[in-house]
């Protein structure tokens, strides 16, 4: 278990550090707003924020593309 848990945390965590350094590259998180206005956190709460909702969301892409490899064929592919 731990080894899965690992093979999807890994890469998931690198592709969160790449896409954090992409999107604060291109916004400045003093200049983020939500619904009604802007973001009241001093930018390394933005920048940790940040990180771990990009990390949640490519531990959630890697999880699905673990289950997918792993899932049996039961049909034969096209």
């Amino acid at each position: 278990m731990l080894k899965l848990a690992m093979t999807v945390l890994w890469p998931s965590f690198l592709s969160a550090i790449l896409a954090e350094g992409l999107f604060f590259s291109v916004f400045d998180p003093s200049d983020l707003m939500l619904v009604g206005g802007h973001v009241g956190m001093p930018p390394i709460a933005a920048y940790t924020v940040g990180f771990f909702f990009f990390w949640t969301i490519c531990a959630i892409a890697s999880m699905i593309s673990m289950y997918l490899v792993r899932t049996e064929h039961t049909h034969p592919p096209f």
